[in-house]
């Protein structure tokens, strides 16, 4: 039998207040726990930053170490917030973002577990993943999602592109080998390919110039045709932004915690549960 709205358990509504809070980035209290993370979270690679620089670590190491296991307890305490809110905890757990929230909090108690002076510079290299942190920005920006959206649907189109190029640095690349040859520089096909990606993608380092006219004529068709390239993937993910705007952004199923679902939608697409309707 289906439970009426009154005889829920007494902490569904601290959870859904909590779950508001949290995910649902465009409610006055989302917003607000949004701009606080952001902070924290650019602190955290601020002190990460300074941290590596020995002048300053040398005096003010105390207080980085003091303020790292701050920042530590309050991400892993959102972090534990987060997996009690959702429907479903483990897929939150393995979903990007929630191992990027892992990676944030794990070398610190990494550190706490290898003691010794032997795994010093083990415990280094650990402290560089804190840095991952600012990955944790991209699910706080207000277009993230859409942008997210509008990558995963271009991938395919995209790779067709990347494709389409590689193939062409190969025939050029051969071509510009038969046509300078190796006592101009062009000593290997691998060598000919790699000056056409770097001609193709107008970079240009000039570490190999084209000697002959035949082989400067090709090399200013590769440059010219470097520049139309260029707008390819930019009109293929603007195409796919210009569709992926037409989803309502910032809701969030809390189930599965999946965003991007259209303005009417009433389920989940991806685990079938009832989408909260908010006025």
């Amino acid at each position: 039998m289906k439970k009426s709205p009154q005889n829920k358990p007494p902490d569904d509504d601290w959870r859904n207040t909590l779950y508001t809070i949290i995910f649902e980035a465009d409610t006055p209290a989302g917003k607000r726990f949004d701009e606080i993370l952001i902070v924290t979270i650019l602190l955290s690679v601020i002190v990460v930053m300074l941290d590596s620089v020995k002048e300053i670590a040398a005096s003010y190491g105390d207080l980085f170490y003091s303020l790292e296991w701050i920042f530590t307890i309050m991400f892993t305490v959102e972090y534990l917030l987060r997996l009690v809110c959702v429907g479903r905890p483990v897929r939150y757990a393995t979903s990007f973002f929630g191992i990027i929230d892992l990676i944030a909090i794990l070398p610190a108690y990494f550190s706490l577990l290898l003691p010794g002076s032997e795994y010093l510079l083990v415990i280094r290299s650990l402290r560089l993943l804190r840095i991952f942190r600012v990955l944790k920005l991209v699910q706080y920006l207000g277009e993230a999602d859409l942008l997210i959206r509008a990558l995963r649907a271009s991938r395919r189109k995209i790779t067709l592109f990347l494709f389409t190029v590689l193939n062409l640095v190969v025939i050029l690349g051969s071509l510009m080998y038969v046509i300078e040859g190796g006592k101009n520089g062009f000593t290997s096909i691998p060598t000919s390919v790699y000056w056409a990606v770097i001609t193709l993608t107008t970079v240009g380092y000039g570490d190999i110039v084209p000697e002959t006219g035949l082989g400067q004529a090709v090399a200013s068709v590769v440059m010219i045709t470097g520049y139309s390239i260029i707008a390819v993937p930019t009109g293929i993910i603007t195409s796919e932004i210009s569709y992926a705007s037409r989803y309502t952004k910032g809701r969030v199923c809390q189930n599965c915690s999946f965003e991007g679902h259209e303005s009417d939608a009433k389920f989940c697409k991806r685990c079938g549960a009832e989408l909260e309707i908010r006025s």
